[in-house]
């Protein structure tokens, strides 16, 4: 078994079906009523490079897609799903890193977001950079919320005006990470000049 990860291009068309018989039949089983996306839709994904496939030679294995929101402001990345008899494997982890890249790519000044309820996906989000926020935080877009209606849970959405859900809000803000890493970067030499101003003042160096 050789199972590889990649955007998406024209030789995956022939697996929209697939792609979104596999996203129902998750949706189905988590009980999220999350709507079905047309086979135009994905086709168009993959022909505008905004997906991620995986794929065991020349059969399906997962995939992922990304959607920009706000004016490009916000980034999330949809659709995961990882076939039943590939989940353990590790792929979805992978699907999600070759997402987030794409992502980083293609918008590198977005906020990247997402809604889970998926412990798995929390994990991996946070492994990715990717902090709990309040549904404030994330894109007022109106489009993007009407993707909910379809869910069983949208009435708790309705009637706290959009501000929680069962689900957990996630954000990668790339500006607040950047300012993180030079502040430990700043931190860690910082540290480094203190522990050899000391070294020097004992052996008189």
């Amino acid at each position: 078994m050789k199972i590889d990860v990649m955007v998406a291009g024209e030789a995956h068309l022939r697996f929209v079906t697939q792609i979104n018989d596999a996203i129902d039949e998750a949706a189905k089983q988590r009980g999220t009523g999350i709507a079905r996306r047309t086979d135009e839709y994905i086709a168009d994904k993959i022909n505008s490079g905004k997906a991620i496939i995986a794929v065991n030679r020349d059969e399906f294995v997962g995939f992922c897609y990304i959607e920009s929101w706000g004016h490009d402001e916000f980034v999330a990345n949809s659709g995961l799903i990882v076939r039943p008899q590939y989940r353990g494997m590790g792929v979805a982890k992978r699907i999600k890193q070759a997402a987030f890249d794409l992502s980083r790519k293609r918008f590198p000044n977005a906020k990247l977001f997402g809604l889970t309820t998926g412990e798995a996906v929390m994990r991996i989000n946070t492994d990715l950079g990717y902090e709990p926020v309040t549904f404030a935080k994330l894109t007022d877009d109106e489009e993007f919320w009407q993707g909910c209606q379809s869910c069983v849970n949208y009435d708790v959405l309705q009637r706290t005006n959009l501000t929680k859900c069962l689900c957990t809000g996630m954000i990668y803000d790339p500006v607040k990470v950047a300012k993180k890493k030079a502040a430990e970067a700043e931190a860690a030499a910082e540290a480094k000049k203190k522990s050899g101003s000391f070294w020097s003042r004992l052996f008189g160096k």
